[in-house]
């Protein structure tokens, strides 16, 4: 993988290391998946470059809504190896200033959840730096570049891992040494999916999805996943969900998972706002006959939607279904793996 192009001599860390310390900051162990790359440019100036996961929802479902409006989950999200990079660089002046662009050529993209990425205040990435800025009372400024390779509006977690990577990009360049305990509490304020980004592994998700138990041992898994060209808004997934009598447990699927059992363990995939989502989109329903007519152990959709994935028994296999439905314009696809 390429980072910035710069006269930097980078250290590359891999979160499944030991860890090393910067100042008072930890860097190893960042994240579900999270690299973390330091470097100081010719002014003195600490760069940071952080490459920072999509993920999948192999369980969702709805327990009901709470008093504060948000639903009641409980949630198995697994990252996988689609990353978002972000390029993090101190600046003295105080400002603030992101760039973003995708990682794909125009035409691989068009329509297919690769649209404009929002700017300022509107994007997660500059609202959790200045969260982190505002709490530590730093004058600091930063200017951010965000290379996006993770389709939005699709139930992968692109923005909330963005911002993840954000917070640790922001602890270390400026050396605010804060603990993961602080940092997950600001994540929990930028939204439900963030904290589960600043674990370090798969995780079952609860509460609105910022109680974390990470889980371990699940073995490796290999996907091809859709976004198909219509996504939907996480609001009117929701809206258009109800929270059944008698929920289902994630624990059949976790234990299948443990046994190494993927045959089992695709049957037991399951997503709670998929019914709701077909309400709304067609593309669900098509997506889910595609995957059945393929050789996968079992398919589901991701989140709110409308990323839609299936479980396959091998690299390879999940390669050759990937291009065979990408010829089929069924939007962008990628054949991954779980990461963690």
């Amino acid at each position: 993988m390429r980072t910035a192009e710069c006269a930097v001599i980078w250290l590359a860390i891999q979160i499944a290391s030991s860890g090393l310390r910067l100042g008072n900051s930890f860097v190893g162990r960042w994240g579900a998946a999270m690299q973390v790359q330091l470097g100081q440019i010719p002014s003195g100036a600490v760069e940071v470059v952080v490459h920072t996961p999509a993920k999948l929802n192999l369980f969702f479902e709805v327990l009901g809504r709470r008093a504060d409006g948000f639903h009641e989950i409980e949630t198995l999200m697994c990252p996988i190896d689609l990353y978002d990079t972000l390029s993090f660089r101190e600046e003295m002046n105080g400002n603030l200033e992101l760039e973003c662009q995708w990682g794909l050529a125009a035409s691989s993209r068009s329509g297919s959840g690769f649209e404009e990425v929002p700017q300022g205040q509107s994007n997660l990435v500059v609202r959790a730096v200045d969260l982190i800025r505002r709490r530590t009372g730093t004058t600091r400024g930063a200017t951010l570049s965000l290379l996006k390779r993770i389709p939005t509006a699709a139930g992968m977690g692109g923005g909330s891992s963005d911002a993840a990577a954000a917070l640790v990009a922001a602890n270390l360049g400026w050396k605010l040494g804060l603990s993961m305990a602080e940092l997950a509490a600001m994540a929990a304020e930028l939204g439900s999916d963030v904290p589960f980004f600043l674990s370090n592994s798969s995780a079952i998700c609860r509460g609105r999805g910022e109680r974390i138990e990470p889980v371990r041992g699940l073995g490796m898994m290999y996907f091809v996943v859709v976004r198909p060209p219509e996504g939907l808004a996480t609001v009117a997934v929701y809206g258009a969900c109800r929270a059944p009598k008698s929920p289902f447990s994630v624990q059949p699927l976790l234990e299948a998972l443990y046994r190494g059992d993927a045959r089992d363990a695709g049957r037991l995939l399951f997503n709670r706002l998929q019914e709701a989502a077909e309400q709304l989109s067609p593309w669900i329903g098509k997506l889910g006959q595609t995957f059945a007519g393929e050789v996968c152990f079992g398919h589901g959709m991701s989140g709110s939607g409308t990323a839609y994935f299936g479980l396959f028994a091998s690299a390879a296999t999940a390669r050759r279904v990937a291009r065979r439905l990408l010829a089929r314009g069924l939007g962008s696809v990628v054949a991954v793996r779980s990461c963690c």
